[in-house]
């Protein structure tokens, strides 16, 4: 995996705090945002665990850069995989953000991500999801990505991906401090995917669309996806949901793909969705999406 950039956590505390004094962009723009995914990210500013965690991360990563990447991975460009620099600037446009940089990276798993800084995000996308993906399903999931850099996200996923990779180094730095800033990074990323996942539908303005994009990575079998039944896979939500087995949810970073597909249909009944995707009048209120959402991620909203 390709290495990341220093990351300046209190710079990026000082300069939120300084924006929402002025009345910035956190006020505008954002009202698909998942709310429980807001108020966590508030919250984090005054969670004294999750600050050292970052800021050790800091100290142990200052080295790091992105020039390693540059060096493994390739980057698109208007030269390079140009059909791609379109979907991203597609969706740069949609979300009102200056179109970030994304790279290849070689990689069999059907992933993308997204590091950096607020100020320096890049989005990375497995060369297997390229294989997979048609270019309308492509544009949800680089919509994903860019759902994270508008909502401001990057800095405290970077900081979750440095905690997870990096455990047995940060367990000598920080000791009694990474184990709650985890916990509390895990419950927040399942909170932020909620809002990305919308982000990519108003990229790709599908819901269905969304939706198959999504279940692909439960199948990674090009040979299954013509035979993919979804109310049956949801059928296996149901079937779960009251079993012990739930509960291992709470060590992940992103909510069982099930949850996130009806989360993702809650959405598209949205008055907001509905306007963007221009399928009419009519639709309900973003406050009674997020407490159908609430309501279905139960404890872990």
């Amino acid at each position: 995996m390709a290495q990341l950039p220093e990351l300046d956590f209190q710079a990026y505390v000082d300069k939120k705090r300084t924006e929402r004094a002025g009345g910035g962009p956190e006020t505008t723009g954002h009202e698909y945002a998942y709310i429980s995914d807001r108020q966590t990210r508030a919250a984090f500013e005054r969670m004294k665990a999750v600050e050292l965690a970052v800021q050790s991360t800091v100290r142990v990563f200052k080295q790091v850069g992105k020039g390693q990447l540059l060096g493994n991975a390739v980057k698109v460009s208007e030269k390079q995989f140009p059909r791609i620099r379109k979907l991203v600037d597609r969706c740069a446009e949609t979300l009102h953000i200056p179109a970030p940089e994304v790279y290849i990276v070689n990689s069999p798993v059907l992933n993308a991500a997204t590091y950096g800084t607020n100020e320096d995000a890049f989005i990375m996308v497995h060369s297997a999801l390229i294989d997979h993906y048609s270019d309308e399903e492509l544009l949800t999931v680089i919509g994903h990505e860019c759902g994270h850099i508008h909502n401001q996200h990057v800095v405290y996923l970077t900081a979750l991906h440095y905690l997870t990779h990096a455990a047995g180094t940060l367990l000598r730095v920080v000791g009694w401090a990474l184990e709650p800033a985890l916990i509390a990074l895990r419950a927040w990323s399942r909170r932020a995917e909620i809002t990305s996942d919308r982000a990519g539908m108003l990229c790709g303005k599908s819901d269905v669309v969304a939706a198959r994009a999504l279940t692909k990575l439960a199948l990674g079998s090009k040979k299954l996806y013509e035979e993919f039944n979804l109310d049956a896979f949801l059928e296996q939500y149901e079937e779960g949901k009251n079993d012990v087995g739930r509960y291992m949810e709470v060590f992940a970073t992103h909510p069982w793909l099930p949850k996130r597909v009806l989360a993702m249909r809650t959405f598209a009944e949205s008055e907001l969705y509905r306007k963007a995707a221009s399928l009419g009048e009519g639709g309900i209120s973003m406050k009674e999406v997020d407490d159908r959402v609430l309501a279905l991620l139960k404890g872990d909203a």
